[in-house]
């Protein structure tokens, strides 16, 4: 610890190294610590699995399981898993009957109860692991092979799911990969119009502006107003068919033959501008949110340092507003992977459009459909794991504070304000502390 000029103590300088480097170590620290120690509801957690291993076993096997020719072991295996569940009935009975001294005069608490029973534990699990391998794994590895390999799709809700997804997967990774890109370069769009409106969005009249100054102003506030209430209040599927037939009729007011129109006005293009424009109007209400969020006082003392308006919004205000507006911000990019599935009403070939595709050669709904949800599904978990990384990377939480690194006082939601006392400590030497310390 260090002492400053004011007496105030700050903590001692790490390197990012040192800073970074516990991390990992102290993850797996606390995962071998949660192993090796005795819990105090092991029989609820692993009676749980082993109720779903006894199911497990009695699933049919498939062609590719290693416990087909292991009937004697796969029965032992069965009986250690209903005995587990048998002990634990026993323990809840006790527990039950000896609820006010259980932990005193119960021979479950006992150390060595307690360790024998962590011990079976790992048995527990250990058997449960293995019929899922063999059961789940290799029967969705054994599905696999038998519809890829069949001549017709199969009548089975697995099989003909992973037959069609097979057969169309050219289509499917096509739709895929247009989603990804509507989403991202939307958001990315929509990021930089989003900036341009809040600005407009935020201006106040000020004292030394002309009256040309004032009127844009107007103008732009109620120009940025008049866009979010009207973007944010239709649906982006009527929004994208408005879109792409105003494109479409304007370029054919120029005399371009439909040909012409197409090479120029795609539904690809018309669907990225239906989300580029809907996602600013979303955005912007989130970084003026981040930028109120700012304190008063931040931009009243850039303005008491003699910088205008437009400085202290554009140097001092604006880029922490869009810090605290990052968490929000981010989670527009999985709000766009899922709602460009309403683009495939203008012919967009997104994943939805290829969805449909697909149900339409084969007719089948329910397993094509259910595709496309699995898809979505981790597209999206993809795009929220990359945003968490990327807000830990610029030291973003949310909830929690921002604006912070480990060596600065915290905040929360504001730059400087609200600073976490237990960062900063007086020294004894300090005047106030002294007053303080002659006062008791």
């Amino acid at each position: 610890m260090g002492t400053d000029r004011e007496g105030l103590t700050r903590p001692a300088e790490t390197s990012p190294a040192e800073a970074g480097a516990p991390d990992a170590p102290r993850s797996h620290g606390r995962l071998a610590s949660f192993v090796t120690s005795d819990h105090r509801y092991v029989f609820l957690g692993t009676s749980v699995l082993a109720l779903a291993g006894i199911w497990l076993s009695m699933q049919p096997r498939s062609p590719w399981s290693f416990l087909r020719g292991a009937y004697a072991v796969e029965v032992v295996l069965y009986y250690v898993l209903v005995a587990w569940v048998a002990l634990s009935l026993v323990a809840l009975a006790n527990k039950l009957a000896r609820w006010r001294d259980y932990m005193r005069v119960s021979p479950f608490v006992r150390p060595g109860a307690k360790r024998a029973e962590r011990y079976l534990s790992y048995a527990v699990v250990a058997i449960f692991a293995v019929l899922f391998v063999d059961r789940a794994v290799m029967g969705l590895c054994s599905a696999v092979s038998a519809a890829i390999s069949s001549d017709s799709n199969p009548t089975d809700f697995l099989g003909g799911a992973i037959y069609m997804l097979y057969e169309g997967r050219d289509v499917f990774a096509k739709g895929i990969a247009t989603t990804i890109g509507l989403a991202t370069f939307g958001t990315v769009i929509a990021f930089f119009l989003a900036i341009l409106l809040v600005f407009l969005r935020i201006q106040t009249v000020d004292r030394p502006d002309n009256d040309l100054v004032r009127f844009l102003k107007v103008v732009g506030t109620t120009f940025a107003k008049a866009y979010s209430a009207m973007v944010r209040g239709t649906p982006m599927m009527v929004q994208s068919l408005l879109i792409y037939f105003a494109g479409f009729a304007i370029l054919r007011g120029t005399g371009m033959s439909t040909s012409q129109i197409g090479a120029i006005w795609s539904t690809f293009v018309a669907g990225l501008t239906t989300i580029s424009l809907n996602s600013t109007a979303y955005m912007m209400e989130v970084l003026r949110g981040g930028i109120e969020a700012v304190d008063v006082g931040q931009a009243e003392a850039a303005r008491s340092l003699g910088l205008s308006q437009w400085q202290a919004m554009t140097k001092v205000v604006f880029p922490q507003g869009i810090k605290n507006a990052i968490p929000a911000l981010s989670n527009e990019l999985v709000v766009n992977i899922k709602d460009s599935s309403v683009l495939s009403v203008i012919g967009v070939f997104d994943l939805m459009f290829a969805t449909t595709t697909v149900a339409g050669i084969y007719y089948r709904q329910l397993e094509v459909y259910a595709i496309a949800a699995v898809c979505y599904l981790v597209l999206t978990m993809v795009a929220s794991k990359l945003l968490s990384m990327f807000a830990r990377h610029l030291e973003v939480q949310s909830p929690g504070p921002v604006l912070s690194t480990s060596d600065m006082t915290s905040t929360h939601g504001t730059a400087g304000g609200m600073a976490d006392p237990s960062r900063v400590r007086l020294s004894p030497r300090h005047p106030a502390e002294k007053n303080d310390m002659g006062g008791r």
